[in-house]
């Protein structure tokens, strides 16, 4: 069990955890421990995915021994139904579904494991929700090319950004997807430019590179002296008094503070803008065009759902004020 323990301590660390486990687990014994462990270190692979999970699972368990429930076979239904109540305030109907999905999978593990007699989140019903276009605010052409023009090209600082960014509008690619990328997932065929981005799922997919974003990327890695360093980051952290690129990889929280600082400093208004702001940018400028087709973007985007595809599809947005104004009052 210790070297069980000493195993997947980092891999709960790198979720985002602290490496002890809630004290219901801990006084339900080393089965419980065994499972909590194999659970997050073994049945979810992406990153993501176990970051919220183990936030969740988490959230739950020290909330649940915080009133009262002092053994881990105590939890009931109710004691769910409750946390669910308690999220509600202040998260989103969405957000409060994904994070009960996340302890019902871990319960089925306790279950399956014979930790549980049953799954006590089984028996709650999630908030209803209903989403027919996606909420992460998007950029129109204008501005997309407005943020990018005001970039800095002189620096190293600046090729990198203007790549990442135009990256994910083109391509539409995750920011996961994007920042893990290394050198070698850049790639000359049949006399273009492509990337191989690691996608949700272990998807591997490929894009062919439009021209813009061929150049950005060329320069990019040309002004970084990277080139021959095939297996490393693509997109690396600077040193701040030297200027020049580390060996580290660039991460999401440091792509999304340049993404604000970025929109700020080209005068676009940031509110609400994330990285996630590209990818629908990038699918919603493809759709307006009269040639587009949306199993297209879809393939693009590496989506398994056309629904999910249409999430992401803002052309609608444009057109409400003036259906608005032929009210003739």
């Amino acid at each position: 069990m210790g070297e069980l323990t000493r195993a997947t301590s980092g891999v709960l660390e790198r979720a985002g955890g602290a490496s002890g486990m809630p004290a219901l687990i801990v006084r339900a014994g080393g089965q419980a421990e065994k499972r909590f462990l194999e659970f997050f270190a073994a049945q979810i692979r992406n990153r993501n995915t176990r970051e919220a999970y183990l936030r969740a699972v988490r959230d739950f368990l020290d909330w649940a021994e915080s009133v009262g429930v002092g053994e881990l076979l105590d939890i009931e239904p109710v004691h769910v139904a409750a946390w669910v109540e308690l999220k509600m305030r202040d998260y989103e109907a969405q957000s409060v579904k994904q994070q009960l999905a996340a302890l019902r999978h871990f319960c089925d593990w306790l279950v399956m494991g014979q930790v549980l007699s049953i799954n006590p989140a089984s028996f709650v019903r999630g908030p209803k929700f209903s989403c027919a276009v996606g909420k992460t605010p998007i950029l129109s052409p204008a501005e997309t090319r407005q943020l990018i023009r005001a970039i800095p090209t002189d620096t190293l600082v600046g090729l990198r950004d203007r790549a990442l960014i135009g990256l994910m509008v083109y391509t539409f690619a995750r920011v996961s997807a994007a920042v893990g990328m290394n050198v070698k997932d850049v790639f000359p065929r049949q006399d273009a430019l492509w990337v191989r981005l690691h996608e949700k799922g272990g998807k591997r997919h490929e894009m062919p590179c439009q021209h813009n974003l061929k150049d950005w990327l060329r320069e990019y890695i040309e002004a970084a002296s990277i080139g021959e360093d095939a297996g490393g980051p693509l997109f690396r952290t600077v040193d701040r008094k030297t200027k020049t690129l580390g060996s580290t990889r660039l991460d999401r929280q440091r792509a999304w503070a340049m993404v604000k600082r970025r929109t700020r400093e080209a005068g676009i208004d940031a509110a609400g803008i994330c990285n996630h702001t590209f990818r629908g940018t990038g699918i919603t400028a493809y759709l307006e065009n009269p040639e587009a087709k949306l199993e297209h973007a879809q393939r693009m985007a590496a989506h398994s759902d056309p629904k999910t595809t249409r999430l992401y599809d803002r052309r609608s947005d444009a057109v409400s004020l003036d259906e608005v104004e032929r009210i003739g009052i």
